[in-house]
């Protein structure tokens, strides 16, 4: 029994004791992060930023006036354009959109003055920004809807029957509609339906008389095209 307290004998005891107890100890904490790392998965969160491009009928309604002759109306062409569109999301409801394009309108005289035809040609572009709420409990089926304001700008002006056209420069409300289709994390499908209301007031020179009046476009822009969500 004597032997088993000399002090050199306690020591060493002692020591390998302790090295048995970390050697266990750090195979239980091997074990233990094999299992957390094996059982986590890594989520890559999608980017804020998502672009679309779509091809975009432009429907305008038909209705204007010449200010000081009753019965004048005015129509307008309707054009398909190509259209991109830039949005970010603040969270994934809420997102705003800025879509780009840009268009013609040829303008047509109506009602008391039919015989004017074709009055003038002018381009448009009206860049438009919306803030939309996304409905994210449907799968991959995305609905949303969105308002804004639209600056629509109208160059390249030209003149028809009339001597002189200046259509200005406006700013206008927007609502929309749509939806997304995902495909995978990137790719999708969209289809958006927005109402621009867009009454520009336009100076004219028809047979050397100034006249004045208001352009009613108020377009539809109904578009479909792919969605790239980076």
């Amino acid at each position: 029994m004597r032997d088993w307290i000399r002090p050199g004998r306690g020591i060493t005891l002692g020591i390998a004791l302790v090295v048995t107890g970390l050697q266990q100890a750090a195979a239980a904490d091997a074990q233990f992060v094999g299992v957390t790392q094996k059982d986590t998965v890594h989520v890559v969160e999608p980017s804020p930023w998502q672009v679309r491009l779509r091809g975009l009928g432009v429907i305008t309604d038909d209705k204007g006036n010449v200010n000081g002759i009753p019965g004048s109306s005015l129509s307008y062409s309707d054009t398909v354009i190509p259209e991109f569109d830039v949005t970010y999301y603040f969270t994934d409801n809420l997102a705003a959109e800025l879509i780009l394009g840009t268009t013609y309108a040829n303008i047509y005289g109506e009602g008391t003055i039919g015989g004017l035809a074709k009055i003038g040609k002018t381009w448009v572009l009206p860049p438009t920004l919306t803030l939309q709420y996304h409905f994210t409990h449907f799968g991959a089926f995305k609905p949303y809807v969105g308002a804004g304001v639209n600056y629509t700008v109208f160059y390249n002006q030209e003149t028809g029957s009339a001597d002189a056209l200046d259509v200005k420069n406006t700013f206008g409300g927007a609502v929309q509609v749509g939806f997304d289709y995902t495909l995978d994390q990137h790719w999708g499908i969209n289809f958006d339906v927005k109402k621009l209301f867009l009454e520009p007031k336009f100076d004219a020179v028809v047979g050397g008389t100034n006249v004045t009046g208001k352009a009613k476009l108020n377009p539809w822009l109904i578009g479909t095209g792919v969605t790239y969500r980076f």
